[in-house]
């Protein structure tokens, strides 16, 4: 933004403006240690009539008079801290209970280790108590703490994302630029690229046998009957977990056999036919029918809330659901290196990959598959964008085939020989064949 002498910029987008000036052909910068772009302009204009003077000498002066007094009436304290940054107008706005107290609880992390005794007593432990006292290396210590905790890249990330977000917002109560925004406090994606795990689909005949489980009065589970339809919903919809669950009647239209569902994730409205099975479980449920929800009972589990407003609910009935998947002889999470928790690789999300790969098996255009998952879905791109192993392999057999160094009649023959002695007609004898004549 322009002014009347100099002007003022942010270096990072969201980050802290500067006031821009020259003066005998020198250009000058001071930091305005705010992202608020009104009072950025306030404070810059205060500064016109200093960076005026005709000697550079007496400008300096003078700025760094006002930078100095600035940081003597800015002093923050670090238990001060929190009630400033959740007032601040560029403060984050999660949309969700957990995400704002993972804020919260961050900040309090880190507080709580400036403050802690050092593990090495060799070194002197200075007792950090404003914000302006987080230097670069205060940050530094905290982020080698948070990776000897077994956390994964993406949540250490988080944590160190949090933090700089916060620092931005206080910014004019250090005299120096956000700790938090050094690349070297992140994790690199690299350091997981050996932990080859990742979601996994459900193959047809695992999903007939947790139907058939839910089906056995042997098995219980709490609110057996609504997860019973839950499963069919995620099975014959592709939805996630919170869209078959919250699934309302009024969404549901049996005369036209059709399902709407507006995604609670994303907010994409998708318009989906009701598979025979799933019209077959709809009627069943109107049974119990009380009140808006399909499965009420499980509603109200998933959505219950702790004195604090957080969900706690849904993890609860994402347990239920894993525990189904015990049921079948499947072990839901694995544990992954280098991470403290298990990874879920078969979830209740496995029929989403499921509903999209026995799509893409199918031949089904991925318009339609988007249309029903959701147009935003990555889910479809990993089984539509691959090629599939029948190409793949026809294509290694083909460079095999013009490389090699054995004449065709040859091939032939040997492959005669094989057949004459009359193996028995396994996949090995096939796999042996194809190698024989590279085709």
């Amino acid at each position: 933004m322009k002014l009347e002498f100099g002007s003022i910029r942010q270096k990072i987008p969201g980050g802290p403006f500067y006031y821009r000036y020259q003066i005998n052909g020198q250009r000058k910068e001071v930091p305005l240690r705010t992202s608020n772009r009104e009072e950025a302009e306030r404070k810059a204009r205060e500064l016109v009539p200093v960076t005026r003077a005709k000697s550079i000498e007496v400008v300096a002066a003078h700025v760094e008079e006002a930078k100095g007094f600035a940081r003597k009436a800015l002093e923050l304290p670090l238990s001060e801290a929190w009630t400033k940054y959740s007032t601040h107008p560029d403060r984050a706005m999660p949309h969700t209970v957990s995400e704002q107290q993972s804020y919260h609880n961050t900040f309090l992390e880190f507080i709580n280790f400036t403050t802690r005794p050092r593990a090495d007593r060799r070194k002197k432990h200075t007792v950090i108590s404003t914000i302006n006292e987080v230097t670069p290396e205060v940050a530094e210590e905290f982020a080698n703490n948070l990776r000897t905790q077994s956390l994964a890249v993406d949540t250490h990330n988080r944590k160190i994302k949090r933090l700089r977000k916060i620092f931005d917002c206080l910014n004019e109560y250090s005299s120096r630029p956000n700790p938090f925004r050094t690349k070297s406090l992140f994790r690199s994606e690299r350091e997981e690229q050996d932990t080859i795990v990742r979601r996994q689909a459900f193959s047809r005949e695992q999903e007939q046998e947790i139907l058939r489980v839910l089906d056995d009065p042997a098995y219980k589970v709490m609110n057996k009957a609504e997860i019973r339809v839950i499963y069919h919903i995620g099975m014959f919809t592709g939805q996630r977990l919170k869209d078959c669950v919250l699934m309302q009647w009024q969404n549901i239209d049996l005369e036209r056999r059709r399902v709407y569902v507006k995604q609670f994730k994303t907010g994409k409205e998708v318009s989906i036919p009701l598979a025979p099975e799933l019209y077959t479980v709809f009627l069943e449920a109107q049974q119990w029918k009380t009140d808006q929800y399909v499965n009420p009972k499980s509603a109200a589990r998933y959505n219950r809330l702790n004195r604090d407003g957080k969900n706690v609910g849904n993890n609860l009935v994402n347990l239920d659901a894993l525990q189904v998947i015990r049921w079948i002889g499947v072990e839901p999470s694995v544990k992954v290196p280098g991470r403290a928790k298990k990874v879920t690789v078969l979830g209740f999300h496995s029929l989403r990959h499921s509903f999209a790969s026995f799509c893409a098996a199918a031949n089904v255009p991925k318009a339609v598959l988007l249309s029903i998952l959701g147009t935003d879905s990555e889910i479809a791109d990993k089984y539509y964008t691959h090629v599939g192993n029948e190409a793949q392999q026809q294509a290694i057999a083909a460079i095999s085939s013009s490389m090699s160094t054995t004449p065709p009649q040859v091939r032939i023959n040997q492959a005669l020989e094989l057949l004459a002695s009359h193996p028995p007609l396994t996949q090995e004898t096939l796999d042996r064949l194809q190698a024989i004549l590279g085709e």
